[in-house]
């Protein structure tokens, strides 16, 4: 059976045996579908730690949600989980309308239809691990996706930890129609798609070889990706997220060797943001791949220290 022939649930099944990736097989292997309030289908959440299982987690540390980036997958955090697995149970997602996740014909795949999704994803987290809140870590457009949430379930959000956050300034730019659809055929060329992994990555000789552009590409194989992610770049996504900021306490980590968000946005981040934000040097657009044990060490800092 050909990849274009299988389902989002049945091409994770594949992931978890095939992935070139071991620890890209293990996340794939953690993958969960979930029965949510209001909403059609299942939906996939890997899940680590002490609450894989289903029981409710024995460790007092609140479950942490782990959100990715735009037009990626929850196999994104394969190097950051287990790290923080030994001591919390981690929940990733997929978003909605992205990853693996079941695609409705001309649905609302805009930034409210991402964050219903999660409002009623976090109930059920809620829910099965017996915590009254949870921390939130988002990676990229996650990470606007992460304020957006915090500020509307601001007593079940504990902290956030935002990397690379994009969307925090400027204002939505909706794609018209034709052009939507021309840049997501752009999006799924191959060698669009090697360049942007390339870019994502500090150093990308070391970093990026068939393993890596396995993972940045698969997902493209779901039923209705490609109208699922055009009806996206219509709504606009995720811009100006920011402003105000949560009331939670909030860290930001940034890649000093970042090519994906330019300079005028990591400065207009910057006054934003304050002292809130850490550079890494030798990092690039993904601190929890270029840097995972920097950054489960910065989540475990402001857990300890946040009040």
């Amino acid at each position: 059976m050909s990849e274009a022939s299988l389902t989002g649930r049945e091409l994770l099944e594949r992931a978890a045996t095939d992935l070139l990736d071991p620890q890209g097989r293990d996340l794939a292997a953690a993958v969960q579908w979930w029965s949510l309030p209001d909403l059609p289908d299942t939906w996939p959440v890997a899940v680590m730690g002490p609450g894989a299982s289903g029981s409710s987690p024995a460790q007092s540390a609140e479950p942490v949600l782990l959100l990715h980036g735009f037009d990626s997958s929850c196999l994104e955090f394969r190097r950051l989980a287990p790290l923080l697995a030994g001591s919390t149970t981690v929940l990733v997602p997929d978003l909605y309308g992205f990853g693996f996740s079941p695609r409705q014909a001309a649905a609302d795949e805009g930034p409210a239809a991402v964050l219903h999704h999660l409002e009623a994803l976090l109930q059920a987290v809620l829910q099965t691990t017996g915590s009254q809140r949870v921390g939130l870590i988002g990676a990229s457009m996650g990470g606007s996706v992460a304020v957006e949430l915090a500020r509307r379930r601001p007593a079940q959000i504990s902290r956030l930890l935002l990397l690379a956050p994009a969307g925090l300034t400027g204002r939505p730019m909706p794609l018209p129609p034709l052009l939507d659809g021309l840049g997501v055929w752009f999006l799924g060329r191959p060698g669009v798609r090697q360049g942007l992994c390339r870019s994502a990555f500090a150093d990308p000789g070391a970093c990026v070889g068939p393993a890596e552009l396995e993972i940045a590409s698969l997902h493209l194989a779901t039923p209705g990706w490609g109208p699922a992610l055009a009806r996206f770049a219509r709504s606009g996504g995720f811009a100006g997220c920011g402003e105000p900021l949560p009331s939670q306490p909030l860290q930001v980590l940034w890649g000093a060797e970042d090519r994906i968000l330019r300079a005028p946005q990591k400065r207009a981040a910057l006054a934003l943001l304050g002292e809130r934000l850490r550079e890494l040097e030798h990092c690039g657009h993904l601190p929890h791949l270029d840097q995972p044990a920097q950054v489960a060490a910065s989540w475990d800092h402001l857990c300890r220290n946040a009040v």
